[in-house]
């Protein structure tokens, strides 16, 4: 028992002498940071002795965003939203439904002492009420004043008894890549929230096959779900976007944000306030942007540039003597590396302004000077047609004061051996036809299930029927 015991004792002290070894010679010091709070949540750095950041003008910051603060908005859409009152409701339309209150909020941007505001068409969209709260937490009703979906621009008015802070638009087109911006407006209703980044790109187009005109400058500024509509402004306080989409397979902030070019939006302002709708003027061409693929299909060595595969007839761009093949690089002093850059530019101009064209015609560069034109076509996707305003020599060639030029039909006719081109479309569904926008009213008002009656004239004077679904 002696000996069972005397092994015991040896054992142990020869496990305390080892493991004191261990911790006095081998371990590494691990320290733990003690809490006052033991309770507190606990937060970890992500900075792992690395360089400093870049050093940044913190007045250029605090001084931009105290300038910015005072003019952002939030804004408060009240809609009102019909419930269905049974499940058939949903197969065979509404039979009154119950009706509720629906609230959607965002941001504005002041722009004029007198209480204009910018902000998005999505933020407004559909609203029965609007109110906006400024940073002073004083409220207002607002009205809107006009919209334009395809920029996602909206412009509202409220009535204060006092001159407002405001923003003035800076110039967009001078931002330049890895510049510092901030990002102003009220995510998740956190009023007057600021958050910093850069410029990460310029004529940012996010869906190439919408028709919506897309050219945003991307930053990495936080960005999220109420921010819309909120000011992007530079270092000097300057407004050089309006804050609209983040791209997220949550929803939230994920490291991209988009605004909408200050040059568009204010562009888009000026026409909503002076004609109450929005000129566009284009240049009357079609085409699209280069890349490798597309430039080995087509036959050329360009890879950056808008490819011109067709002008339209009487146009700007067929007067200045643009043709199918040339690559435009250039207009006026912008670079045009793809067809946002091209979208991008001419959104900030109207019909009858001149821009300077600069294009490649089989390696040679020219430059020509540009009267843009007010659109006169328009592309009827459901119908695979594109259409144009009738000119005075149609209208005598055909011997009809009213009707659109059928410009352009899809691989459908062909193959079905119908000829639609070169004909006039006199009437949609027994809708008169005098311009393209009636065309856009015409097919707004029919019903996708029932089909579309045209009447057609054709060179011999004769009117012909279709009926196409």
């Amino acid at each position: 028992m002696k000996k069972y015991f005397s092994l015991l004792i040896v054992a142990i002290l020869g496990g305390v002498i080892t493991l004191a070894s261990y911790k006095l010679f081998l371990e590494k010091p691990y320290v733990v940071s003690e809490m006052s709070n033991a309770n507190a949540a606990q937060t970890f750095t992500t900075s792992f002795n690395n360089p400093p950041a870049i050093a940044m003008d913190d007045e250029g910051f605090t001084n931009a965003a105290n300038k910015t603060v005072h003019a952002v908005v939030h804004v408060k859409n009240t809609s009102i939203a019909t419930r269905p009152n049974s499940v058939f409701d949903f197969f065979y339309g509404s039979n009154g439904g119950q009706q509720r209150e629906q609230v959607g909020t965002g941001s504005g941007v002041i722009i004029t002492s007198d209480g204009y505001i910018v902000t998005n068409n999505h933020v407004i969209e559909n609203a029965s009420k609007l109110e906006v709260t400024l940073n002073n937490n004083k409220t207002y009703a607002a009205t809107l004043v006009g919209t334009d979906p395809n920029t996602d621009i909206a412009l509202l008015k409220v009535d204060a008894d006092e001159k407002l802070p405001y923003l003035a638009f800076g110039d967009s087109d001078t931002a330049k890549i890895g510049e510092w911006v901030l990002a102003v407006g009220n995510p998740f209703n956190l009023t007057s929230t600021v958050t910093a980044g850069i410029i990460s790109a310029k004529a940012r187009d996010l869906n190439p096959y919408d028709d919506k005109i897309q050219s945003f400058i991307q930053t990495d500024a936080a960005v999220n779900p109420g921010n819309s509509g909120g000011a992007l402004v530079n270092t000097a306080g300057d407004l050089i976007g309006i804050n609209t989409a983040i791209t997220s397979q949550t929803g939230n902030y994920v490291g991209y944000s988009f605004a909408v070019p200050s040059n568009i939006a204010k562009k888009i302002v000026d026409d909503l306030l002076e004609f109450g709708n929005v000129q566009k003027g284009i240049l009357g061409i079609s085409g699209g942007g280069l890349n490798s693929s597309i430039a080995k299909e087509i036959g050329i060595d360009d890879t950056e540039g808008v490819y011109v595969a067709g002008v339209e007839e009487g146009s700007g761009a067929a007067k200045a003597g643009l043709k199918e093949g040339d690559i435009i690089k250039k207009i006026d002093n912008k670079t045009i590396k793809n067809f946002a850059d091209l979208t991008g530019y001419l959104t900030s101009k109207r019909p009858g302004d001149d821009v300077n064209v600069t294009y490649s015609r089989e390696g040679d560069l020219k430059t020509s000077k540009v009267t843009l034109t007010k659109n006169e076509s328009y592309s009827i996707a459901g119908l695979g047609l594109t259409v144009k305003n009738l000119s005075k020599e149609d209208k005598k060639k055909f011997d009809t004061d009213y009707g659109v030029k059928i410009t352009k039909e899809g691989a459908y006719y062909s193959n079905s051996n119908l000829q639609l081109e070169g004909k006039i479309l006199l009437s949609i569904n027994n809708i008169k036809l005098n311009t393209v926008d009636d065309v856009k009213a015409a097919l707004a008002s029919g019903s996708q299930y029932n089909g579309n009656v045209l009447i057609v004239l054709n060179q011999d004077g004769e009117k012909e029927r279709y009926f196409l679904q």
